[in-house]
């Protein structure tokens, strides 16, 4: 990285912490999703943001995140989810917000030293979590459109809920249940028309490096969810060696489609192959709001790259971490609407990096953030241990 990249990302991390502070007050009292259009404390955006709050150790933002901690604890279920706005007890039905919580109240818990913050609230998630699993098992399941990518369909037993419902249990202190979620998703995805009896599915494609996006019974996805391989590399789920060949492919794969135009930068879609009209997996919503190569179809969000550089430097591919940093740093400069010198935009089209999104949006400054301090570290704070023996 030469002189002149290093002074952009100091540039960048200044913005995003500027960011970060201005949408720390919403009209609600509590901090907003984004600067302009997103003025709701959207619960899994700022949990996502935790990451970065707590590696900056900013007072004021560390403040807010306890409130909006605090507060969620109060709008929970009886039965223990959390709801997917702050501030809206009514407001349910997400698959990963309470799995998110969760790993936040964790991650404070480890940076502040407070082994019994929202002790109450903690254990009714936990138990929540148990009764998401229709055959009692670790993994849990869910609805199509029900995390964070409200345009996709997941069904059954996603990969990103699933990874981190395992955070979760390693920060917990639940080695036994997380040992057999680890389990159960390195297991085969089912081949085939029948389902065997006694042998569950997994989410480990045959002759392919990459975890499967979702799989229930017979039916699975073998397209690439970028935010949860990612999350699979950085917790130790994925073993260093498949981890290391995984990059491999992402990296591949990714100057494929630069090949063929379908991406002009230097960072992965956050899914891929893309859907198409006339594939099984289309919907005709889809021509619409989730296009090829846009939003949750193959869009590049900066806060999925934050995550993948994460899980670059977990893999100690501190090199290509570094060259995918730059990356980063020079797709968040770009704003849609804003007159801002970094615009760090919700999301951009593949095919021509444009931000398509809103800007000055939490979740992508906070990972940005994270990223560049594993980056300068070469380590990824709070998953040291998870990823040590392979597990946690």
């Amino acid at each position: 990285m030469n002189r002149q990249q290093k002074e952009l990302i100091e540039k960048a991390k200044g913005a995003a912490l500027k960011v970060m502070l201005h949408n720390n007050r919403g009209p609600s009292g509590l901090p907003r999703a984004a600067g302009w259009g997103y003025y709701e404390p959207y619960t899994r955006d700022l949990m996502i943001c935790s990451l970065g709050i707590l590696t900056t150790g900013n007072e004021k933002l560390l403040k807010s995140l306890r409130k909006v901690l605090e507060t969620l604890a109060k709008n929970q279920t009886e039965l223990g989810h959390i709801p997917s706005l702050v501030n809206d007890p009514e407001d349910r039905g997400a698959s990963d917000t309470t799995p998110l919580f969760l790993m936040a109240v964790g991650l404070y818990r480890m940076a502040k030293g407070e082994k019994n913050f929202l002790k109450e609230a903690v254990q009714k998630s936990l138990t929540w979590l148990r009764y998401q699993s229709p055959p009692n098992r670790c993994l849990i399941a869910q609805m199509p459109t029900s995390d964070w990518r409200d345009e996709q369909w997941v069904l059954g037993y996603g990969l990103y809920v699933n990874t981190i419902v395992y955070v979760d249990l390693c920060l917990f202190g639940q080695r036994e249940r997380a040992a057999e979620a680890k389990e159960a998703m390195d297991r085969f995805t089912v081949r085939g028309e029948a389902q065997t009896r006694h042998v569950p599915e997994g989410l480990v494609l045959r002759r392919k490096p990459y975890y499967a996006m979702w799989s229930y019974k017979v039916y699975r996805s073998d397209r690439f969810d970028l935010l949860g391989n990612s999350i699979a590399i950085l917790s130790g789920i994925a073993s260093p060696s498949r981890a290391r060949k995984l990059i491999s492919w992402i990296e591949k794969e990714s100057e494929a489609l630069k090949a063929k135009k379908k991406l002009v930068v230097d960072l992965p879609p956050n899914f891929f192959p893309y859907m198409r009209p006339g594939d099984p997996d289309w919907r005709t919503r889809y021509e619409k709001y989730n296009r090829p190569g846009e939003y949750h179809n193959g869009g590049i969000w900066p806060f999925v790259c934050g995550f993948y550089i994460a899980a670059l430097v977990a893999a100690e591919k501190y090199k290509l971490a570094e060259e995918k940093l730059v990356a980063l740093t020079k797709l968040v400069e770009a704003a849609r609407e804003a007159e801002v010198e970094f615009g760090f935009n919700e999301w951009h089209r593949a095919q021509d990096g444009q931000p398509r999104g809103e800007d000055w949006q939490s979740w992508s400054a906070a990972m940005y953030l994270y990223a560049a301090k594993c980056v300068e570290e070469k380590r990824t704070p709070f998953f040291e241990d998870m990823r040590r023996n392979y597990g946690c």
